[in-house]
């Protein structure tokens, strides 16, 4: 189980956590589709602070002896789970730019053609 003193340190960090992610979506840095799984991982480790005896039965349930390294394995497993999401977006995003750019190319090349159309008596 986790320290007073621990479970207190990550209520703060979590209350920092929190205050940032809301501080975000305010100023309208981060949308609330992205910022969804970070709200996830937000609720989850505020759960694990407010319950710490979860923690030493979900690390039986996995098999990890040590119940700080299922915590560190539930922060990276939140991590990770961030890190695809945003891995696929900007993918979607990189073909989106692939296509705008290839369309761009046709019309800056059907303008040139009009133009020299135009030119021609």
């Amino acid at each position: 189980m986790l320290s007073r003193s621990a479970q207190l340190s990550m209520l703060a960090a979590l209350a920092v956590y929190t205050l940032v992610l809301l501080l975000m979506l305010r100023r309208k840095r981060l949308t609330l589709r992205y910022a969804l799984l970070w709200i996830f991982s937000d609720v989850l480790m505020l759960i694990l602070a407010i319950f710490p005896r979860i923690l030493p039965w979900f690390a039986g349930l996995v098999g990890i002896y040590d119940h700080t390294n299922a915590l560190f394995a539930t922060v990276f497993f939140c991590l990770i789970l961030i890190l695809m999401s945003l891995t696929s977006a900007i993918s979607g995003l990189n073909e989106k730019v692939k296509t705008m750019a290839q369309s761009n190319a046709l019309l800056e090349k059907r303008l040139r053609e009009l133009e020299e159309r135009e030119k021609q008596p």
